[in-house]
């Protein structure tokens, strides 16, 4: 049986995809693929792979290991994808952005969940033979449509009339994900109850804190901020809302989308040029605010477009099931396995 190893911190701080994406994979890696791999966490004993989802600078240092068997990479973020996320000191940053291009050159594989990094990697060196594309996934066992009694339900609980239009957002509250426009929209648009659930994983160091600290405790009154929630609440929101609100400037493949989905709750984008590659098609979209609140007005006073979104958002989930990549990930590992024994990787 093939020995992998995650060195993973990604469920440290709350409220990030990464840990959401960490936590999807190692569910289908211990039911669909259970009897394939021999799966570890952050163990330094012998390993055929091992498999990098964050790049602490101890995981650094242990890649020089001969016991890491054959090393592969998980790319979450590029420098650029950082900015209106962190705010780090000029040099502080520019260290930081050259460790990460380090640590990615470090590894014998690289896995982008969005195609559209590939030339973005071999810009930075990378040899583009070593990097490959494989999605992020939802499990429906966690993430799927409830019924519309659960849905009314949770609005009672939550205080909210079963006839309020509900927007929800969640992600991060930094510039990156583009509350101020989640906000703004909230103002112009009184008679919708909007909602983001999701806060400040990195703390006092989030680009722009200060002004969405403020943001958070006076927001406009139709504008909830939950903060963190877990996974089991999300899906709740997720079900309740009308219409799932994503206004980031800047993603490679948000889990939030992918759970969105997976709910059955209609999607409205941002239009960013890195969602065609990979879910074109199945949002409603926009290039800026005014874009955003059109679209907006037109999803609440037409239902049948509401529904059109709604049927395009389960045809998306479908597409990013989980048993379809529970194939692909059995087949990279496999080839990655076969990879590292012709190299001498593995022992």
């Amino acid at each position: 049986m093939i020995r992998i190893n995650m060195f993973s911190q990604a469920t440290s701080v709350s409220g990030q995809g990464v840990g959401s994406a960490y936590l999807e994979l190692m569910r289908l890696l211990r039911t669909h693929l259970v009897n394939d791999f021999y799966v570890t966490v952050n163990r330094y004993g012998q390993s055929d792979l091992t498999h990098y989802h964050t790049v602490n600078p101890t995981y650094y240092a242990n890649s020089f290991s001969p016991a890491r068997g054959r090393k592969i990479g998980y790319v979450h973020f590029l420098p650029e994808t950082l900015e209106g996320s962190l705010k780090l000191p000029g040099p502080a940053k520019k260290v930081f952005y050259r460790y990460v291009i380090d640590f990615y050159k470090r590894m014998d594989q690289i896995v982008v969940v969005n195609p559209i990094f590939i030339k973005e990697l071999v810009k930075y060196g990378l040899d583009e033979k070593k990097v490959k594309y494989i999605p992020n996934f939802v499990a429906k066992s966690e993430f799927y449509p409830k019924s519309q009694t659960a849905k009314n339900a949770f609005r009672k609980q939550e205080g909210i009339p079963l006839d309020k239009f509900v927007v929800f957002g969640d992600g991060q509250v930094q510039q990156r994900k583009g509350v101020d426009d989640f906000a703004k929209l909230a103002e112009a648009n009184p008679d919708i109850q909007f909602i983001w659930a999701g806060g400040f994983s990195f703390g006092k160091i989030t680009d722009g804190y200060d002004h969405f600290k403020k943001l958070v405790d006076n927001p406009p009154k139709n504008l909830k901020f939950t903060g963190i929630i877990d996974r089991t609440k999300l899906v709740d929101y997720l079900n309740m809302a009308d219409l799932f609100l994503l206004p980031s400037f800047d993603e490679l493949f948000p889990m939030s989308v992918l759970e969105a989905f997976s709910c059955g709750t209609p999607v409205l984008l941002r239009d960013l040029e890195l969602y065609q590659a990979i879910i074109d098609g199945f949002y409603a979209k926009g290039h800026d605010f005014t874009e955003l609140n059109q679209q907006l007005r037109a999803l609440v006073s037409d239902p049948s477009l509401l529904k059109k979104y709604a049927d395009l958002a389960l045809q998306a989930s479908a597409k990013y099931s989980e048993d379809h990549l529970a194939e692909i990930w059995r087949d990279f590992y496999s080839e990655q396995y076969e990879l590292g024994r012709e190299l001498g990787q593995i022992k």
